[in-house]
Order: C-alpha cells, then sequence, then structure tokens
C-alpha cells in the first residue's frame, strides 16, 4: 500500500483511542492511549495521542515509519479553546498532516454522518454540541474547572465530598460513603491530600462505583446520580431547543446514566451512525481532499 494512509483519534480526559484506515476506508488497527484534554496540558496530551496511534499502526502489522504517511484527524477534549489548539500543533509530531476539532465534533460526525443531530457526552466530562444547517451550537463542556456539570469527574468529586459530610457526623453514613472512605483507609488526612493533587480522571474513576450503589438504592448514591441526571437533562433539553430533533448520548458513562435520564428526553436518544473514532477519519479525509483541491487548482 503506498497511498496515504487515514487516523481518527478520539481523544477524553480519561483515555484516548485511535483508529488507522487506508485509502480505501478498510479499518487496519486500533489503539489506546491515556488522556488527551489539550485544554488542561497540550505535551500529556499529544503523548497520549501518539501512544494510541502507534498501537494502530503495531496492530496493523505495518512498520512505525509508515506514520510520516498518516493524515491524522484529532477529536480531543479541551479543543474547544483556540488557544490551547495552537499550543498543541506548536508541537513536533510524526503525521503527515494534523486536523483537530473537539471530541464532540468527532462524535457528532460520526454519529449522523454531516446531517442534523446533537450529541451529548458524558465521560470523565460533559459537553453538548448540536449541528443544525451547518451552524453548530456547543452547550456545556468548558471544563471541569468551571462546567463539566453531571459528569463523572463532577460525580467522583461530589461523592468524596459528601463522604467527608458522614465522616465528620454532617450526614448519614451510607455503604458508599464507607467505600469511598475505605478507598483512603477511611483517613480524612489521606482523602484531602490526594484530592489536592487530583485531576479530572482521578475523581471519575469513582463515578462507576456511585452508579453501583445507587442501583442497589443507597440513598447518597442515588441523591448523586439523580443530581447528575438533572444536570444532563438541562444539557439535552437546551440541544432540543435549538433545533436537534435527536441526540445521542455517548461516552463512558452514557449506558449508566441513560435509565436515570426523565422520559421525554430519552424518547428523542438514538444510537449513533458510527463512533467518535469514525469521525475523526472523516476529519482527516476531508482535510486530505481539500488540500489535494488546492494543490490541483495550482497546477
Amino acid at each position: 500500500m503506498t497511498g496515504p494512509y487515514f487516523i481518527g483519534v478520539d481523544g477524553g480526559g480519561t483515555r484516548c483511542r485511535a483508529r488507522l484506515c487506508d485509502a480505501a476506508g478498510c479499518a487496519l488497527g486500533e489503539g489506546l492511549g491515556g488522556p488527551a484534554n489539550v485544554h488542561r496540558d497540550p505535551v500529556p496530551a499529544l503523548r497520549s495521542v501518539l501512544a494510541a496511534c502507534r498501537a494502530a499502526v503495531a496492530q496493523a502489522g505495518l512498520d512505525e515509519n509508515v506514520i510520516g504517511r498518516v493524515h491524522a484527524g484529532l477529536g480531543l477534549a479541551g479543543a474547544g479553546q483556540p488557544s490551547a489548539v495552537e499550543r498543541f500543533l506548536a508541537l513536533p509530531h510524526p503525521f503527515a498532516s494534523v486536523s483537530i476539532e473537539t471530541d464532540a465534533y468527532a462524535a457528532w460526525l460520526g454519529a449522523f454522518g454531516g446531517a442534523d443531530g446533537a450529541v451529548l457526552i458524558v465521560g470523565t466530562g460533559s459537553c453538548g454540541l448540536a449541528v443544525i444547517g451547518g451552524a453548530k451550537t456547543y452547550v456545556g463542556g468548558s471544563g471541569a474547572e468551571i462546567s463539566d456539570e453531571g459528569s463523572g469527574a463532577a460525580i467522583g468529586r461530589e461523592a468524596l465530598r459528601r463522604a467527608l459530610w458522614a465522616c465528620d457526623g454532617r450526614a448519614p453514613m451510607t455503604g458508599l460513603a464507607t467505600q469511598l472512605l475505605a478507598d483512603f483507609n477511611a483517613n480524612r488526612e489521606t482523602l484531602v491530600e490526594w484530592a489536592r493533587r487530583a485531576g479530572p480522571s482521578d475523581f471519575a474513576r469513582f463515578a462507576p462505583e456511585v452508579f453501583d450503589h445507587a442501583r442497589k438504592a443507597d440513598p447518597l448514591a442515588a441523591a448523586l446520580v439523580i443530581d447528575a441526571a438533572a444536570e444532563i437533562a438541562r444539557i439535552g433539553r437546551r440541544l432540543l431547543e435549538i433545533g436537534a430533533r435527536f441526540i445521542a448520548l455517548i461516552g463512558g458513562l452514557a449506558e449508566p446514566m441513560r435509565p436515570w435520564l426523565p422520559a421525554e428526553l430519552q424518547l428523542r436518544l438514538v444510537l449513533p451512525a458510527a463512533d467518535a473514532m469514525d469521525g475523526a477519519i472523516l476529519i482527516a479525509r476531508n482535510a486530505y481532499a481539500a488540500l489535494e483541491s488546492r494543490t490541483k487548482k495550482r497546477a
């Protein structure tokens, strides 16, 4: 195979996934990497992207040097911040070309193939995107420091906060609170020191535990999930107000969250036609086609 290769990366706050395909669109390999939030720090984000891409190339049975013929489409968390994208693109990379969009845009492109619709991401962070008549409207997704309501990071942080309430008698000690405190040897100072250094993905790893206890009717867990679902529903309703008829609910917490959402919103949820990696591959292919067209015009 001597033609170009295309790779699509779906980069979130906890991990990134890469899929490599050839010029004919045949998938060749996939790989995983670590967190890829360019807003938090573009250097480790690029490191994670490269790790995932190299793993995809290796799974395809290709020499690593082939990455120089790869046109990369990156759908990355935090890419809604232009300054973060500028810093990321200023870093050296081995690809033939790089096109970057938000992870939400890559997810929408995969889910709807360019047609009108909306995506609602529920993972380490949270974000909504509606694309109607070509116009993009984001809802939320401004980062864990100021946004990301209803996300895994928000759920995990609030769960630990309320576990501390239980520890000092401000709230009942439930099964979830007991388990969370046990993760830190029931030592308040240990938890507080850990939280001081923790990032969104660190807090988010406690979210599955919260959902598990909520299914068992733990009162603290149920309250946390109900609050988070209300925030996700708020994003979903806004996407519908913008004009989206249907919403693809995606992300690592999409399925655990789905049954907690209001019935009227659940009726508007649809399965994505393809995933965010396929959407990111489309980003790369579209950018490559535009480059080829400009080159031919100049010739």
